[in-house]
């Protein structure tokens, strides 16, 4: 058993080796990525600078005066220091000036007239690949750019040239590690230059298995070659369709690696031995303890509640009594839960019937989808502010007053102009839901066409409980909705939604009556119900 209780020890040395060695191979692949960054880097100031002297060529005096004899003795000597030449060329190809050869001499095709038929298509400067070069005879890059100005000569761009072996000076990144490579590759997958253990000849056009790696603009690979493991390094240069390529074997960057796992396994051994030595001693004290305490959670795994046991460990008996805790507490958060489940399932019941009796009837009423949508979502904001109010006193109910105020604010957004009387009560969830529904309709109507549509106009709201005539009935509540001052009352000739809602939807949700008298001095509104349909306590 005391074995045994060592086997996790000994994962956990293996995996944390294991996340070493990760971590250490993730380690070399970044590396491996910045030192391709790096040429990738160095590359782009070079294609830039070449760019910056195209410019200033391609603008020279003697070129727009048509002096090509000047522009070519010029410019020669300006890049004689350099591995840079110019050429002036044709859209077919043809050279008229070639800096490389002397002023006059029969010029050759150029050799790669496709980057000159690139940049007239673009209007923009081209970047060639690698190819051997008709003039040069040796591998070359061209930097196309176009002319836009007409010229006597035909000239349709000017070429900037050079040698592909002067770049590998930027290839080379810095130090590689033994057996390890570097290179510039075009967009066509073919070696601009290389240094290193493989040192590929320009124009190598690089293995398809190494082009379908390179996914996204800065990354790393790894690959088997020869039954060895590869790491490739690679990134794009910016704005150019060349890549600069690190690659080499993974097993030249393990040898400190190896040294420190070695150390690491001899001290996990050590460590193991001691951690089995105190294993042993404290197993024979816990077992005991350990069986009683998977007892007791055994049987709270089957829903029982369970007592303490007691232990000669004392931070055994902390965990029984904690355990023991823990049962009750299960047993009673299992009760409310059930309690609360049953609840939101009859709240959600009730809030969902209003909802689907709201929208059909408001469907009923109307044709039009976008008087459609207003009128719900008037009226879904007046009930989310009835469950809002609710949810903040946990359901429990809220003053009749508040409630007032809460409606009439969310249509009017004041209560400057409403005087409202009546003694305190708090009123149920569900009472609060229909007469926030009611009250909503009573405030648009009021706001549209009723007291509230002008500045002289004036709402009361009074509510009072009537008293019962005999034992046998129940105390009642009178609510009163009264507008004065308003524009003269009509009574309407059809009747829509909100008719439907302040008065057979009030009559029957709180099991009352509902008269309405539309005297033109003021609409007056009023309901006689139960108390018990809207005191909070109530079935809801």
């Amino acid at each position: 058993m005391a074995v045994l209780a060592t086997v996790p020890v000994l994962a956990f040395v293996a995996f944390l080796l294991l996340q070493l060695e990760r971590s250490q191979f993730q380690t070399m692949r970044t590396d491996v990525a910045d030192d391709a960054q790096a040429i990738s880097r160095a590359v782009e100031r070079k294609i830039a600078d070449m760019e910056t002297t195209l410019a200033l060529v391609a603008n020279s005096v003697e070129l727009q005066q048509g002096d090509l004899q000047a522009f070519h003795a010029r410019v020669g000597e300006s890049l004689k220091e350099s591995s840079l030449y110019v050429m002036l060329a044709r859209r077919d190809g043809v050279q008229v000036l070639n800096t490389r050869m002397p002023w006059g001499a029969t010029l050759k095709p150029m050799a790669n007239p496709d980057s000159v038929m690139a940049a007239l298509r673009s209007g923009n400067v081209e970047l060639s690949g690698v190819f051997f070069g008709a003039t040069s005879e040796r591998w070359v890059v061209n930097l196309t750019m176009p002319v836009t100005a007409r010229t006597s000569d035909g000239i349709n761009a000017v070429v900037l040239t050079q040698d592909a072996a002067s770049l590998a000076s930027l290839a080379a990144g810095e130090a590689l590690p033994s057996g390890w490579s570097s290179a510039l590759v075009d967009g066509d997958g073919r070696i601009v230059v290389s240094n290193g253990a493989e040192n590929k000849p320009s124009g190598t056009e690089i293995e398809q298995s190494w082009l379908d790696l390179m996914y996204g603009s800065n990354n790393s690979a790894v690959f088997y070659q020869n039954g060895r493991q590869y790491l490739m390094g690679y990134a794009k240069v910016a704005d150019w369709p060349w890549r600069a390529l690190v690659w080499g074997p993974v097993d030249s960057l393990k040898g400190s690696f190896i040294t420190l796992w070695q150390s690491l396994l001899i001290g996990s051994l050590v460590l193991m031995t001691l951690l089995l030595g105190i294993v042993l001693v404290a197993a024979h004290h816990l077992r005991s303890a350990i069986r009683r305490i998977a007892c007791m959670a055994e049987r709270i795994g089957h829903g029982e509640i369970v007592s303490p046991e007691r232990t000669k460990i004392l931070e055994a008996n902390q965990v029984a009594v904690a355990l023991s805790n823990a049962s009750f507490d299960r047993a009673e958060a299992e009760e409310r839960i059930h309690f609360i489940l049953q609840e939101l399932v009859h709240r959600t019941k009730n809030i969902l019937s209003l909802v689907q009796a709201m929208m059909r009837q408001l469907a009923r009423g109307t044709d039009d989808v976008e008087e459609f949508q207003r009128a719900v979502s008037g009226r879904l904001a007046g009930l989310a502010q009835s469950i809002e109010a609710l949810a903040k006193q946990q359901w429990g109910g809220i003053p009749l007053a508040s409630l007032v105020d809460l409606q009439l604010t969310t249509v009017t957004g004041s209560v400057d102009r409403i005087h409202r009387r009546g003694p305190d009560l708090l009123v149920n969830a569900n009472a609060v839901q229909n007469l926030g529904l009611v009250f909503h309709e009573l405030a648009t109507n009021s706001v549209k066409y009723g007291a509230l549509s002008v500045l002289e106009g004036r709402l009361r709201i009074e509510w009072e409980v009537l008293e019962p005539e005999t034992q046998e009935e129940d105390p009642r509540l009178r609510l009163q909705w009264i507008e004065q001052y308003g524009p003269p009352v009509t009574k309407p000739t059809r009747r829509g939604f909100g008719s439907t809602v302040i008065e057979r939807h009030a009559a029957s949700a709180f099991a009352g009556d509902v008269t309405i008298d539309f005297d033109p001095a003021g609409l007056r509104w009023t309901l006689v119900a139960p108390l018990s349909s809207f005191l909070a306590g109530s079935t809801d």
